[in-house]
């Protein structure tokens, strides 16, 4: 059994380019691109802040108040979060490949989740920003398609949660 509480979204691209985030538990995001590696969202309530992509698929959640809290994509779709919080975009799991997962049991097929790091020094963080400038983005949190082209119609493991 997973440590984290799954929180299934939806991802919508309207026709500003930005992207409309609706969370199974209630919540939505509005997200607009703020750079090759940054992304700027509100919610609805009332929470604002930066996420932004560090490198070896970790990423950086900068809330408005300055709380920090750091991701790793695990790939499909799928972030863990060290608040204990597992986000799955649930745009991605179209035919079929998502009824193979669905029945399956994302668990069993996808693998162990990687834990995210509860806290970074400034010079950690700097280090994983070099290793991502110095290496192409292939995928996931770490930059990849969906983060630089916007588009939520992929159904393999570069669909990611940073979008």
């Amino acid at each position: 059994m997973s440590q984290y509480r799954e929180i299934p979204y939806t991802d919508e691209l309207l026709s500003d380019r930005s992207v409309h985030r609706r969370f199974a538990d209630g919540r939505e995001e509005w997200r607009r691109r703020a750079g090759d590696r940054h992304v700027e969202w509100r919610d609805n309530f009332g929470r604002a802040g930066v996420d932004e992509v560090l490198g070896q698929r970790v990423i950086k959640r900068t809330y408005a108040t300055g709380q920090v809290v750091y991701g790793r994509d695990q790939g499909y779709g799928r972030t863990a979060w060290n608040d204990g919080q597992m986000t799955i975009n649930r745009s991605s799991f179209r035919g079929r490949t998502g009824a193979i997962i669905a029945a399956v049991g994302a668990g069993a097929l996808l693998g162990a989740v990687i834990a995210p790091p509860l806290m970074m020094s400034g010079m950690e963080e700097e280090q994983l920003r070099q290793q991502a400038v110095q290496q192409p983005t292939s995928g996931g949190d770490g930059g990849g398609d969906d983060a630089g082209t916007w588009t939520n119609d992929t159904n393999d493991d570069t669909d990611d949660d940073f979008g």
